[in-house]
């Protein structure tokens, strides 16, 4: 009896999570859409033009001071709605496809396939949206990064270097190298 109880409040509270799970996929896909045509805007900019990132160069206007590291963290921070969106997607589309699967297994047992139907469409919708959204967030981002981290390498180099010391020059360029690296292997996990 006690079990029986656990499972239908845990099939209740699955129910409550279904048209906020599909809010999120419908407003993540809305985002990627939206970023979608932010991205196609700068492509075409750097394919005609060669102005640069814009993100950077805004940056470097506000405030000259700005070292690598900040720079470093605007990217991060600007990307990291791509990121998150990229990985979220998938996750809120496989809650969205669990939770419909079970009215529809209980509609398979008595026999009610427009019940079936109507819970596989709504299942398969959910994830098919929400890989979309994934998969668009995640070239973009993937694209993006890379030509952030190319502009910041660049503005980099043209950076003066300290004259007084060669070997504090070859530190500082060591220790850039690395966190570039570390920044890349961040960016993965």
């Amino acid at each position: 009896m006690m079990h029986q109880n656990i499972e239908v409040i845990l099939f209740e509270l699955s129910r409550w999570f279904m048209i906020p799970v599909l809010g999120l996929i419908i407003l993540l896909f809305l985002y990627a859409l939206y970023m979608l045509g932010g991205f196609v805007t700068e492509w075409l900019q750097r394919s005609f033009t060669r102005a640069g990132c814009p993100v950077l160069n805004k940056l470097l206007a506000e405030d000259r001071s700005l070292q690598s590291e900040d720079l470093e963290l605007s990217i991060m921070t600007e990307l990291e709605g791509l990121r998150l969106t990229s990985r979220a997607a998938p996750l809120l589309g496989l809650v969205a496809t669990m939770i419909p699967m079970g009215p529809a297994l209980a509609g398979v047992a008595v026999g009610d396939m427009a019940t079936v139907g109507e819970q596989v469409g709504i299942a398969f919708a959910a994830v098919i949206i929400a890989l979309l959204a994934a998969a668009l967030t995640f070239a973009m981002h993937s694209v993006r990064r890379r030509w952030r981290l190319t502009e910041l390498r660049q503005w980099e180099r043209r950076q003066p270097m300290p004259r007084d010391d060669s070997s504090t020059v070859i530190e500082s360029e060591e220790r850039l190298t690395a966190d570039l690296r570390t920044a890349t292997i961040h960016s993965y996990k």
